[in-house]
């Protein structure tokens, strides 16, 4: 027997959305959670860097392909909620993205929302840890948001993050999770009544 089972209404899979501004852990959450639940992934920065692989190289960044990406994205998810599979959804979309492309999906899926938090300082360090260490950071303009920090800018500090009427919790990433990681995946699998 699993050890977490998503409950969700009958007949209506469960679609958990981790967002949250660049740098503040979203991808290692949304693959830690996916797995404890033993629901596929959907990642969009590895969308897009499948994206870029099938893309002729280049010294700029792949900024054309943010639109491809973004529509490729939520065609997965609804091909997943219209086949009843549930999954963990992550992007580092703000509200005017994400919840333009969930508003369908609630049609098909019970949305939970997970924002992950962290100090400016700690979203700042790890964008630069990750451009420098993995090459395939390329394609999601990492030296961008590292160009703005070293003007003095807040690139992450005016994320917006996505507004829904479904159940919400915040997760400090700052150093491990808080909550936990088996209180998060007690969220995704079973849900306060309420926003938490």
């Amino acid at each position: 027997m699993p050890k977490f089972v998503m409950a969700n209404s009958p007949n209506f899979p469960v679609l958990v959305v981790v967002s949250g501004p660049p740098g503040s852990g979203k991808s290692t959450l949304a693959h830690a959670l996916a797995t404890e639940i033993g629901v596929p992934a959907i990642i969009r920065d590895e969308i897009k860097q499948g994206m870029v692989l099938a893309t002729p190289a280049r010294d700029t960044d792949y900024d054309d392909l943010n639109i491809p990406v973004l529509h490729t994205f939520f065609d997965v998810l609804t091909v997943l909620a219209r086949a009843g599979v549930s999954a963990v959804a992550e992007a580092a979309f703000q509200d005017r993205l994400w919840r333009p492309g969930l508003i369908p999906l609630a049609e098909l899926a019970e949305i939970r929302i997970i924002h992950c938090t962290a100090p400016q300082s700690v979203l700042h360090e790890r964008i630069a840890r990750r451009a420098e260490s993995d090459p395939h950071r390329q394609a999601h303009n990492d030296q961008g948001l590292l160009a703005a920090i070293a003007a003095g800018g807040q690139p992450v500090g005016a994320f917006v993050p996505v507004s829904m009427d479904v159940a919400e919790l915040v997760v400090d990433t700052t150093d491990g999770y808080q909550p936990s990681l088996d209180a998060i995946t007690q969220f995704a699998a079973h849900p306060a009544p309420s926003n938490a």
